[in-house]
């Protein structure tokens, strides 16, 4: 079997708030537009903290990447973060991983 195409790696750095999100939407929607990625994992390890508006850029990224048939990877959230999207049940919307190398290796 072969091997699942590589991802597209895309790694944020500090909070994901209101200031950021339109930011975030621009980089996420440029990976997706310009590259047509298969597959696209989000590396929130250097990410303290994402509020609705950052949540929503993300929502918006995968629900985009998954009509042009890719697949949309969180890992490395931080335990604040996680505690974020678990509160909100969004653990069960995402596909959330330990770490890139975890998510990377998931088909």
């Amino acid at each position: 079997m072969a091997a699942p195409p590589q991802p597209s790696i895309f790694s944020p750095e500090g909070a994901i708030d209101l200031h950021v999100s339109p930011e975030l939407r621009a980089s996420l929607r440029a990976i997706i537009d310009d590259e047509k990625p298969k597959r696209l994992v989000v590396d929130l390890s250097r990410v303290p903290y994402i509020d609705s508006s950052g949540i929503a850029v993300l929502i918006g990224a995968m629900q985009s990447l998954e009509l042009e048939g890719g697949v949309f990877l969180l890992a490395g959230a931080q335990e604040a973060v996680r505690m974020i999207f678990e509160s909100a049940r969004l653990d069960q919307y995402f596909r959330l991983f330990p770490d890139v190398e975890t998510a990377t290796a998931a088909t």
